[in-house]
């Protein structure tokens, strides 16, 4: 009865010192945005340069690049499948094995910045402290690393260069962050 008392105290301890830890901004978080391909444009490698500095309070953020497999415009589906299957294999050997993934996917849920901001805070609490958005390819994503989702995600019906969604997602992230510390964020 006492050690069960006991126990419950100390996960309540645990649970409000992560708490206290990302509102005072020590970075409890390890974020990994794992995306397929190198990054060319000079303009987005700026801006999500921006954003990473501008995290630094709040988070760990890590961007693995994956390789991208040739796709030409005529490919065959039995080609399109062994592209995805390739580039999927890539993907989820980064993955780390305790992480919270988040494919950004357009079949995904799609979700208010307030609302993935409650997310982020509900995982740091419950101790799910490493979180990996995944960006696939021209193509999207496998089904197997769609298979390893916890949270799909969708930012819209709308198809964005995956280059791009890099400075997006960085972004939201900086956003969310800004959203759960209570912190003035231009809209």
């Amino acid at each position: 009865m006492c050690s069960r008392f006991l126990q419950k105290k100390l996960i309540l301890f645990v649970k409000v010192n992560r708490i206290l830890r990302l509102y005072k901004g020590q970075n409890c978080m390890n974020i990994d945005i794992i995306a397929v391909g190198k990054l060319k444009e000079k303009y987005l490698k700026e801006g999500i340069k921006e954003y990473q500095k501008r995290l630094s309070p709040y988070c760990k953020l890590r961007i693995i690049e994956v390789g991208e497999q040739k796709a030409p415009e005529n490919l065959s589906e039995k080609e399109k499948a062994m592209v995805l299957k390739q580039e999927g294999d890539y993907i989820l050997q980064k993955l780390r094995p305790s992480s919270f993934v988040i494919p950004l996917c357009i079949e995904g849920k799609s979700i208010s910045s307030e609302g993935m901001a409650e997310k982020l805070s509900e995982l740091a609490v419950s101790g799910r402290p490493y979180i990996t958005f995944i960006i696939g390819g021209s193509l999207g994503l496998s089904d197997q690393v769609k298979a390893r989702a916890d949270l799909p995600l969708s930012f819209s019906k709308f198809t964005f260069p995956h280059q791009l969604m890099r400075l997006v997602i960085v972004e939201q992230i900086y956003r969310w962050f800004k959203i759960m510390r209570g912190e003035p964020y231009h809209k």
